[in-house]
């Protein structure tokens, strides 16, 4: 039943076209924009078949947004706001723009997004790229480098969520958090040579001294541009990011209603089987088809998907999991392109990373699993359920400090990086310039 309505409807479509070639001459360039509208006419068609699935669906949509994205990322959020008002994030970019700049051709306050995206998951990345684009700290191409890259997927969803909650093998989140992180690493070095003859932003050129001078001068300069009172910075803040995160529940609850859709509908199904031969050429199992067409529309789906495959290796069903990761699904890929539709930033690089990512994802747990095998298997990490006994309060409360540790460290990491480079700067002017200006 599911594929004879499915396929009656998509008949009907393309008789229509059939019917209206002769009238529409020249019209092929709006293809896309009628398989849009067909694709609407048929989601809404089916959510009429299907009422109670679709309300199945969009209820268990709507619980992973309330219970886990809601509670996660609202705190990250206002403090994000919070600092940047108060131009903490301009400071950290005259700290980190040795490190930023050479390595991955963005501006020093793109270290600031990196570090939060690394510890708070997707998609805050995207966020905090198009606020600092807005604020002009970035020109377009900056802002489409670093969003490529920094829209990354949070350590305790790979360690705790899919590690210990999917594969129930806790050894396996090491690996998987490693090879994620390694591959975003290598797609910042590799988009470096984006568009590299694009003028860059930066400091003013006039702007010189010591480096510690320079970062307190740019938050003095930031706050006072800013102007507004503490508290008005953080009503500011709260209310934004409660826009955001229903921004993102919306998106959620929909595409967890059009995958349920497509699942009834057979296509997940038609396209993993048109999946299969390129795993067989790629030397994984055709068996994963189905969790990785899953994953192509939405990430939790996929991974589960992946996780409950019988007869499929572990090392296999962990490659497939990097690689749903790494690609984040169309639901991620949404969420990014409304928050993202204010600046000029466009989506079509942000796309073409994301599967880049889901390559190299898939190369590194690979070569982890492989080489690296020994070490993995004697190594584990600290990992939080997603399901508490202990009441829900106290897992928040963990889950928090937990991220805010991530977040310490990334950020601590890049800190010490830039110091590093900078006292290299400071020897190399000291052996080369200050001895013939003592000779003189």
């Amino acid at each position: 039943m599911p594929y004879l309505f499915s396929s009656a409807v998509i008949v009907f479509f393309f008789y229509l076209l059939y019917r209206q070639r002769r009238a529409l001459p020249g019209q092929k360039k709006h293809l896309v924009t009628y398989l849009i509208a067909f694709g609407a006419i048929f989601l809404t068609l089916s959510m009429v078949r299907y009422p109670k699935e679709a309300f199945d669906a969009a209820v268990a949509g709507l619980e992973v947004w309330w219970r886990i994205v809601f509670p996660a990322l609202l705190p990250f959020f206002v403090f994000a706001q919070i600092l940047i008002g108060l131009g903490v994030v301009h400071m950290m970019g005259v700290f980190l723009e040795p490190v930023m700049r050479p390595v991955f051709n963005v501006p020093g306050t793109g270290s600031f997004v990196m570090a939060m995206g690394l510890a708070s998951g997707f998609p805050i990345g995207a966020v905090l790229t198009a606020e600092l684009r807005t604020r002009g700290l970035c020109n377009r191409v900056e802002a489409e480098r670093l969003l490529s890259f920094t829209n990354t997927a949070d350590p305790l969803f790979m360690f705790g969520a899919v590690a210990v909650g999917m594969l129930g093998y806790q050894q396996a989140g090491l690996a998987i958090a490693v090879a994620h992180y390694l591959s975003s690493l290598s797609l910042g070095l590799v988009l470096r040579f984006y568009r590299r003859k694009e003028p860059a932003s930066g400091e003013p050129a006039g702007r010189r001294g010591r480096i510690i001078a320079r970062a307190l001068g740019a938050l003095v300069e930031a706050r006072a541009k800013d102007g507004r009172p503490l508290g008005q910075i953080m009503g500011d803040a709260i209310r934004k990011s409660v826009d955001t995160l229903f921004l993102i529940g919306g998106f959620i609850i929909l595409f967890s209603v059009i995958i349920r859709i497509l699942d009834l509908v057979g296509l997940v199904g038609f396209l993993g089987r048109g999946l299969a031969p390129v795993l067989t050429a790629a030397g994984l199992d055709p068996a994963l088809s189905p969790a990785l067409v899953s994953g192509i529309f939405e990430i939790d789906l996929g991974c589960q998907a992946a996780a409950s495959l019988g007869g499929v290796t572990y090392a296999e069903k962990i490659i497939a999991v990097g690689m749903i990761i790494a690609w984040s699904g169309l639901s991620v890929h949404a969420q990014v392109a409304s928050i993202i539709s204010r600046s000029d930033i466009r989506i079509t690089p942000y796309l073409f990373a994301r599967l880049l990512h889901a390559v190299l994802a898939g190369a590194c747990t690979a070569l982890l699993l492989g080489p690296g095998a020994p070490l993995f298997s004697r190594l584990a990490a600290p990992v939080f359920l997603y399901t508490v006994p202990s009441g829900q309060f106290s897992f928040w409360w963990a889950r928090t400090v937990f991220m805010l540790n991530q977040l310490l460290i990334f950020t601590g990491t890049l800190l010490a990086a830039a110091a590093v480079i900078y006292l290299a700067r400071l020897v190399r002017f000291a052996f080369f310039y200050s001895r013939p200006q003592y000779l003189k």
